[in-house]
């Protein structure tokens, strides 16, 4: 069996969310192991990749306007290719792996691995087509557009016109949305929230992340001053969802408290609203499920875009202050939620919960390029 090589990395939940989506539909079109999911940086040094994996969310949770320097450095300055020679190691891996798996060809939804499969393609060890998944929308970094490239997967037109913006030929952009999970396709025509229109009670879902500034202040306002029903993910954090739990206790409206789930593709398509940071996977999947978003917080640089899209969509809100929060809902809810209808109606031309199975299938018709990949003109 050929396989696809898709290449993740752990520096934002984005880049492997949409390589284990993407990986889930090659192996529905083609059969089990179809797809092979690979993280280049924890292959080639275990204990690095968790130090700098720590050092960077530690980063854009304590020091973001840090981050949003050496992300704009990045940006700017261009380090690869002359710095490559500081990923000689996971070079080496993905060599090795070229061998090993001989793919029919090889996506990344990471940048950095543009620069190294470029390096290979020109010694001859990648003689297949090599595909990037952009898991960003709008604020896209140039290490996206650099390297050559046999084609750009981006998931909305607004990054379709900034790749091409890069220099990127609009012949290998394809807009087929973000990879999100399968069952966002498959719920969507049977789930959705209560008819606010018939006085049904409003539900909101918030997504609670690591590090974000305020999470907790905001689910006990909506705990004590609203009668909406209420559902809070606060993944591993055990100690927020005790306390959540404890605040929760004697409300008189439903509210659950819900420690790591993979229900988040229910939940989204049953709640009117989530309140969540920015962050690419958590967007794109309330984008699928058509769940106008509260963005509670925007980590400077990649994120930023992604609150952009919503903001010209028309969906959604900023709100950083729990009084920014309730404020935003109210007046989304008002009136039987006339608002909240407008921004559902928005995401209706946005969501693409099909995006996963049409990248699979596009990648699977992939063979090797007629022409040679071109970099973007500079």
């Amino acid at each position: 069996m050929r396989t696809v090589l898709i290449l993740t990395a752990g520096f934002g939940e984005g880049h492997n969310a949409a390589a284990r989506n993407i990986a889930a539909a090659i192996d529905a079109e083609a059969g089990a192991g179809a797809a092979r999911v690979a993280d280049l940086f924890a292959l080639a040094s275990p204990r690095l990749n968790q130090v700098s994996r720590n050092a960077y969310l530690t980063m854009i949770n304590r020091t973001p306007r840090l981050w949003s320097g050496i992300y704009a450095w990045i940006d700017r300055a261009a380090p690869f290719p002359r710095h490559l020679w500081f990923l000689r190691k996971e070079r080496a891996v993905l060599e090795r792996l070229l061998v090993e798996q001989s793919p029919q060809a090889v996506c990344a939804t990471y940048p950095v691995y543009g620069f190294i499969a470029d390096r290979l393609r020109g010694s001859g060890a990648l003689n297949v087509p090599f595909l990037n998944v952009v898991t960003d929308s709008i604020s896209i970094n140039s290490l996206w557009t650099r390297p050559a490239c046999d084609g750009w997967f981006v998931p909305n037109s607004e990054t379709a016109a900034v790749v091409a913006q890069q220099g990127v030929s609009p012949g290998r952009i394809h807009d087929l949305g973000f990879p999100v999970q399968p069952a966002f396709e498959r719920l969507g025509g049977e789930l959705s929230p209560p008819d606010l229109a018939s006085g049904e009670r409003p539900r909101v879902l918030q997504i609670v992340h690591s590090g974000v500034l305020n999470a907790e202040d905001i689910a006990r306002r909506l705990i004590s001053d609203t009668d909406w029903e209420l559902t809070f993910a606060v993944g591993r954090d055990h100690a927020l969802r005790d306390r959540l739990l404890r605040a929760t206790r004697n409300r008189p409206h439903p509210a659950t408290v819900l420690s790591w789930t993979d229900q988040i593709p229910r939940l989204l398509l049953t709640h009117h609203c989530v309140i969540s940071k920015a962050g690419g996977a958590t967007t794109q999947e309330a984008i699928a499920a058509r769940c106008p978003m509260i963005v509670n917080q925007i980590v400077p640089g990649q994120e930023e875009g992604n609150y952009e899209l919503l903001r010209r969509r028309g969906v959604g809100a900023l709100a950083t202050t729990p009084d920014a929060v309730l404020g935003a809902l109210r007046q989304a809810f008002h009136g039987h939620g006339w608002i909240w209808g407008r921004w559902r109606a928005a995401l209706e031309n946005l969501a693409r919960p099909s995006a996963a199975r049409e990248i699979a299938r596009h990648v699977l018709s992939t063979g090797t390029p007629v022409e040679p990949p071109v970099a973007p003109l500079t």
